[in-house]
């Protein structure tokens, strides 16, 4: 399917190809979003199959991840692994290893073992709904990245308890970004821009002209509407918004993000976008700080150094419908 650039909800600015260039956009519906590509080179012909093997990619990773899909392995696993040990493929194992490092690191505050809280606030199909303090504490009693055992020698899974479930949301877009520019690189493409959904973007090189790819962070209030502007240069854009799906009663607004140590959503922040070098890592690092707040998010990613430069863009309610910006980094 060819995309008009007005689809493209996160690139608000792209140069014009030089005469020897030329650039190729594609997308597709992915992961319960748009994935697009746009490759720019010198071969017309190449930057649709690249673009197309790098979508092909995407729909993979969503083959793999998924939990809506009752055939994937993510969805296998949380049916049989609180009976037995189950024997997963290097890529999974190795993405679960990723996943429990940042739980550590974080203490706790990503868990890919959220998916029975969002059972329980109706996230998982949209249906957004209040829990009673008796189905919160059956849901939170099976949360918890200790209760996912990895055995990276024999290549198996293992819960410790029934009813824990993985819910790999908030990276897999991050991971299928990565895996798709992985792609591109292999077939040569220098100059790409891979973006899911708005939420997860990467600039590879940069377009015809240009010094990098001017990809906007979008207004947590106005959908479609541009808040920031920020250059990718062999770099990802990664947003964690609350408004991307949320439901309101009694006047309160609960989002779908949630804090898995007390199965609540959370409050106090709209959305929080980080640059990083790693789509995957900044798909993680941006829930972490979204639920950790401002302050203890300032600490976190400060531990962060000297790892790859981050920087960090937290939108803030203010009086009203309003919002305020606050912007730090390893490197601002």
């Amino acid at each position: 399917m060819q995309l008009p650039i007005a689809a493209w909800r996160a690139v608000l600015a792209l140069s014009a190809a030089s005469p020897s260039a030329a650039c190729h956009e594609e997308g597709r519906v992915a992961m319960g979003t748009t994935a697009a590509v746009r490759a720019c080179g010198s071969s017309p012909a190449e930057l649709r199959q690249a673009a197309a093997a790098a979508l092909d990619e995407v729909d993979r990773v969503d083959r793999l991840l998924s939990h809506y899909r009752p055939d994937s392995p993510l969805s296998r696993l949380n049916r049989e692994a609180a009976r037995a040990p189950v024997a997963v493929d290097a890529e999974l194992l190795e993405l679960l290893a990723v996943c429990l490092r940042w739980s550590r690191e974080s203490d706790g505050a990503f868990d890919v073992t959220v998916g029975p809280l969002m059972n329980a606030w109706g996230f998982v199909r949209d249906e957004g709904r209040l829990p009673d303090e008796q189905q919160l504490a059956a849901a939170l009693a099976d949360v918890g990245y200790r209760h996912v055992l990895l055995d990276l020698g024999r290549g198996t899974v293992r819960f410790d308890r029934p009813g824990v479930e993985l819910d790999l949301g908030g990276i897999g877009k991050g991971y299928a970004v990565d895996r798709a520019v992985g792609v591109l690189r292999r077939r040569g493409i220098r100059s790409a821009l891979v973006n899911l959904g708005g939420s997860s973007v990467y600039g590879l090189g940069a377009p015809p002209g240009a010094e990098a790819w001017q990809v906007a962070i979008e207004d947590p209030t106005q959908p479609g509407r541009k808040a920031e502007m920020v250059a990718l240069r062999d770099r990802a854009l990664s947003v964690s918004g609350g408004y991307a799906r949320s439901f309101e009663q009694d006047g309160v607004t609960y989002s779908h993000i949630m804090d898995p140590r007390t199965g609540r959503p959370v409050s106090g922040v709209l959305s929080v976008a980080v640059l990083s070098s790693c789509a995957t890592d900044g798909d993680a690092l941006d829930n972490v700080l979204f639920v950790q707040g401002l302050e203890k998010a300032r600490a976190f990613v400060a531990r962060l150094a000297p790892s790859p430069p981050t920087s960090v863009y937290f939108f803030l309610p203010t009086a009203g419908t309003g919002w305020r910006l606050e912007c730090f980094g390893t490197q601002e």
